[in-house]
């Protein structure tokens, strides 16, 4: 894309999700890899589907489709993680977003950045950048350091037999009140 000399670029890495295209800030961005096994994490948030062994380091990876609001992912040859990096507690950390497949890398100016409006689109306008006007379609960018804070990892619904608002499971209990889990 061409873009007035005058107005500042930044490139983007765009994905899908549920059919719809976004994309987040490509210095955000480290590396994109073939969905893998995860092991799932007791009492985690539904959005973190698990844990992966990225060459021997551990990267929670988290459904961004749930984590939006939308149904689960759906696993497909096409399916893969985009790992990103984020400053969660005063460390960069490494997380995974499971994504239905990868787009393009998007190079924008700033007059191609649009306000996201209050109203209609999947996300909540303060996890949005904007919206970029490629072509004939709408990309959303995505402000992964607000999607991805430990404050909105932690809002999300847990997954699991425990309901919002029940008391956690006790250790041995497996989600049982107490009492009914426990072994003699």
């Amino acid at each position: 894309m061409i873009s007035d000399a005058s107005s500042p670029v930044s490139q983007y890495i765009s994905f899908i999700i549920a059919g719809d295209e976004y994309a987040v800030n490509i210095l955000r961005a480290r590396e994109i890899v073939e969905h893998s096994v995860t092991s799932r994490v007791p009492m985690m948030p539904a959005c973190i589907v698990g844990a992966m062994n990225l060459r021997g380091r551990v990267v929670p990876v988290i459904d961004l489709a749930v984590k939006l609001g939308l149904p689960p992912t759906r696993v497909s040859r096409w399916t893969c993680v985009l790992i990103v990096e984020t400053e969660l507690d005063g460390e960069n950390t490494r997380l995974g977003l499971l994504i239905d497949g990868v787009g393009d890398v998007l190079t924008l100016s700033e007059d191609e950045i649009e306000q996201a409006p209050a109203f209609g689109a999947q996300v909540r306008v303060d996890q949005l950048l904007g919206m970029a006007k490629v072509g004939q379609k709408l990309v959303l960018l995505l402000n992964i350091d607000r999607i991805l804070s430990p404050a909105e990892l932690l809002a999300s619904t847990p997954s699991g037999p425990s309901a919002p608002g029940a008391p956690p499971a006790l250790p041995g209990g497996h989600g049982a009140p107490a009492g009914q889990g426990d072994r003699p």
